[in-house]
């Protein structure tokens, strides 16, 4: 098999021929700054709005609550600093207090290490061996900050595939008038999303991660919610995002959503499919390896695995040889010698976090290529195995 075979789509996807095509014309046909009172700006303008009202229908949303942003990351720093300064706002400078999960992905971590440094305060909810939140300690948490204003908890976590409660969450917060945020980057576009019925006040995406191109995303504010803005300057996105609109990326992204949306359940049923072949394989075929994350709340296409007695990074390196992506964790965390805050939450030891290897399907992946990545894995761990 001489083709590369992507196994990395928690760390991005590849961009749709569609949404490549759909986003040429605001290139170099359509390139108006939409802000301009113009015919010629205004073509630019209508786009963007077509784009939002396709996004707020996935979510059941309305589209004056999508703003658009440069991706998930921004979308993280924004509902949380900018929920803080509310709280102080509404309450004559009080300090706020934050709950969230420690396997959240580093803008949410970080984010929360830079509002504790401003004296907001941040408590981190129990999650159990699969990284769920263990719902009978919420309610203990939130009773024991009176000040707390928010909690951020992630729809489906990035390294292992571990889908949160979500709905019992927004219950929970909306129970106790909390505001209630959620990181969707890996779920959206892969799991149905209903705003409304899970009680979800905002909730951030990025498009390069179904199908869209990098460099854009977007927060969902629920109407209600007063949010301030997060970037100063012009009047774009209702004056709470200022900068002028990537108009492509954001025509891009609409498209891809919309794609997404149309393909999920027949798509998600053939991944899945895929995925549990290949864990079969690599779990009967592989002695001393476990799956992490949750068997039955877990992303269709996440397949994430502990080897002991190698390390993932040398791993993946070495699967690279063979034409094979994958990676030994975030693709944010590449590079670092601790182990994986993830892991660690959920309990696994050094020994056995070293040896993280995170396998996450898409599209253009075949049962043919399945086979090959169980045998030249297979290969790679009893090498690095013996070598050891």
């Amino acid at each position: 098999m001489n083709k590369m075979i992507y196994l990395d789509h928690a760390a991005t996807t590849r961009t749709l021929p569609e949404v490549t095509e759909a986003m040429e014309p605001y290139q170099d046909i359509y390139y108006g700054n939409p802000s301009t009172i113009y015919e010629f700006g205004e073509k630019s303008r209508e786009a963007i709005e077509h784009a939002r009202r396709i996004i707020a229908k996935t979510i059941r949303a309305r589209p004056e609550e999508i703003y658009f942003t440069s991706g998930g990351t921004e979308s993280d720093n924004w509902a949380l600093k900018e929920a803080v300064h509310l709280y102080e706002h509404l309450h004559n400078g009080k300090k706020g207090h934050i709950l969230t999960t420690p396997v959240e992905h580093h803008a949410i971590l970080n984010s929360c290490v830079e509002l504790n440094r401003m004296n907001c305060g941040v408590s981190y909810l129990h999650v159990d061996a699969g990284g769920r939140v263990v719902l009978s300690d919420v309610e203990e948490a939130i009773s024991e900050h009176e000040n707390t204003c928010l909690m951020s908890v992630m729809y489906a976590n990035n390294e292992i595939g571990t889908i949160e409660p979500i709905d019992e969450l927004g219950r929970m917060a909306k129970k106790r008038k909390l505001l209630f945020h959620t990181d969707a980057v890996q779920a959206y576009g892969h799991l149905p999303i209903n705003v409304q019925r899970d009680n979800i006040d905002m909730l951030s995406a990025s498009a390069h991660k179904f199908g869209g191109p990098k460099g854009v995303g977007f927060l969902y504010i629920r109407k209600e919610i007063n949010l301030p803005a997060f970037v100063h300057g012009g009047a774009q996105e209702s004056s709470r995002r200022a900068g002028t609109e990537n108009v492509p990326g954001i025509v891009g992204m609409g498209v891809a959503a919309e794609l997404a949306h149309r393909r999920m359940r027949i798509e998600s049923r053939r991944i899945r499919y895929l995925r549990d072949y290949l864990s079969y394989r690599i779990l009967q075929e592989i002695p001393d390896v476990i799956m992490t994350g949750n068997r039955k709340f877990r992303l269709a296409n996440n397949a994430s695995f502990c080897f002991k007695g190698i390390t993932g990074e040398a791993a993946a390196i070495l699967l690279d040889t063979q034409g094979i992506c994958v990676s030994s964790g975030s693709a944010c965390s590449t590079g670092s010698m601790e182990d994986s805050h993830v892991l660690t939450a959920i309990g696994l030891d050094s020994e056995w976090a070293q040896g993280a290897v995170r396998i996450t399907l898409g599209a253009e992946n075949t049962k043919e290529e399945m086979d090959y990545v169980a045998e030249k894995l297979k290969m790679v761990v009893a090498d690095m195995r013996g070598i050891s």
